[in-house]
């Protein structure tokens, strides 16, 4: 029988509980060829599911049917959920409440260690600083979903026009739920206090920007039919030699399809709307002024480079003219990246040092049981389905470790693995007391400051309760919400 097995995965998201799920399923609990095996999830939030919680838009609740899967994952005995718990070498300071663990508790506890940290920060355009003009798509995002970083309120009463930069589904999510009126909103996961400022909102158009053309587009056909049938917007046309492909260009399906619904327009025809959205394609920002008097009504004006695809490498390159576009708020949405204070950050890559789901040295070595899945090994792209199977491979690279010889490792390890040369240093703990804990976390969990799955199911249930109570989806707690209803619980 293999020697046992202590799996560390820092991260709670979705990666982490699809390598999680995968790892005990491949390694039933009865099976006598199963080695002794626990498997903990560290996630700095306090509730699970990464993206599933904060980042899905709420009104896609049929992508967080995953979950299901992940509350299953957590009745395996072998399994335990620690939240609230930041893994690093500093406190962390977006959210203050967040129990700091040094790493070294962990390798001193643990076999092995797979880090599914995601990519936690936004890429911001180069041009445009952060300021009153110009917030992260990203705070957007973290404030309609109750993010426990908690972001201020965006002031939407005073905002006419809104500019995003970048044309991925974040954008496009965005884009919706601004232009949606809160009446539809309503029955969805989205937050009272959120419905509450959305409702005074004076948004009226949005415009989102993007330096390539449409064949380029990063959204899908299923986010752009959404915004074309959007029951209050209409969409501007697009100028009609842009939806033509150049020669010698034979689109892809979804091209086709992108290209199709573009040309139909939006469900409502121009100018029969109170709210409108517009593409904006071959542009790129240079600059943002802002206002020229202090008057509330008065537009920053947003200076926009035009570009053209360079036929070798169709990468957008400028073509020495400019448009200004007025516009009360610029929203970057370009991305995310990992954070650079999580160890084995990789800057030139932007996301942790890995290969093959192995994390490897400065010199390409791979370290013996540390591993990386999702966006903290690849970088942020994909959807569920590729982190589901990134996260399968990654966990066949973790059966081949602990049991090389066996069936499940021969048929689900990662293909094209590279041979790698091993770190000879072992960081990790190769006998570790399978049921203890750090004592950072048996004191976090006595004093209230650690959650555990169990935790998260009774606020889940309350959530949902409260939720039907005013008759949508569910009504978020905050942390100090579900602090207090936790003692609550606890006493009665």
């Amino acid at each position: 029988m293999p020697p046992p097995v202590k799996l560390a995965i820092i991260g709670g998201g979705p990666s982490a509980f699809y390598v999680a799920s995968r790892l005990l399923s491949l390694l039933p609990l009865k099976e006598p060829t199963s080695p002794p095996l626990r498997v903990h999830i560290y996630d700095r939030l306090w509730a699970p599911h990464g993206l599933v919680r904060y980042g899905v838009a709420p009104d896609h609740p049929e992508v967080k049917n995953c979950t299901n899967k992940f509350d299953a994952t957590a009745t395996d005995p072998r399994f335990r959920f620690f939240g609230n718990v930041n893994v690093g070498s500093t406190p962390l300071q977006s959210i203050p409440h967040a129990l700091h663990l040094p790493l070294t508790s962990i390798l001193n506890n643990y076999s092995h260690l797979l880090f599914a940290t995601g990519c936690t920060l936004p890429t911001l355009h180069p041009a445009i600083s952060l300021s009153a003009y110009c917030i992260s798509a990203l705070s957007l995002v973290h404030w309609y979903t109750q993010h426990p970083s908690r972001p201020p309120p965006p002031a939407l009463d005073k905002i006419s026009h809104l500019t995003l930069i970048g044309q991925g589904n974040v954008s496009l999510d965005i884009a919706r739920i601004l232009l949606t009126s809160p009446s539809v909103l309503r029955k969805y996961d989205v937050p009272e206090h959120v419905l509450e400022v959305l409702s005074r909102s004076t948004v009226k158009h949005v415009s989102i920007v993007g330096r390539r053309g449409p064949l380029e587009a990063a959204f899908t056909t299923k986010e752009l039919r959404e915004m074309i049938n959007l029951p209050e917007a209409s969409m501007t046309p697009i100028d009609p030699t842009l939806l033509t492909p150049p020669p010698g260009i034979t689109p892809t399906r979804q091209q086709r399809r992108t290209l199709e619904l573009l040309q139909k327009g939006s469900k409502n025809p121009p100018g029969s709307t109170p709210k409108s959205w517009s593409l904006h394609f071959y542009r790129s920002p240079s600059s943002l002024a802002p206002p020229s008097t202090a008057s509330e009504s008065d537009m920053a004006n947003l200076t926009l480079a035009h570009t053209r695809l360079d036929p070798v490498t169709s990468r957008a390159v400028a073509t020495g003219e400019t448009s200004t576009l007025p516009t009360s708020l610029v929203v970057p949405s370009l991305g995310f990246y990992a954070d650079p204070e999580t160890a084995f950050f990789d800057p030139a890559q932007r996301h942790l040092r890995s290969s093959a789901g192995h994390i490897t040295s400065s010199e390409g070595l791979a370290l013996k049981n540390i591993y990386a899945s999702g966006w903290a090994a690849n970088g942020a792209k994909g959807v569920l389905a590729s982190t589901m199977i990134d996260a399968y491979a990654v966990a066949g690279t973790i059966l081949s470790d602990i049991a090389p010889s066996s069936e499940a490792a021969e048929t689900t390890s990662a293909t094209s693995m590279p041979a790698m040369g091993m770190a000879p240093d072992e960081m990790l703990n190769p006998r570790p007391d399978l049921d203890s804990l750090p004592s950072e976390i048996v004191r976090g969990i006595k004093d209230g400051m650690v959650t555990q799955y169990d935790d998260w199911k009774v606020i889940d249930a309350e959530e949902v309760r409260r939720g039907e109570v005013l008759g949508k989806e569910r009504e978020r707690m905050g942390w100090e919400d579900a602090l207090s209803f936790l003692t609550l619980s606890a006493r009665s």
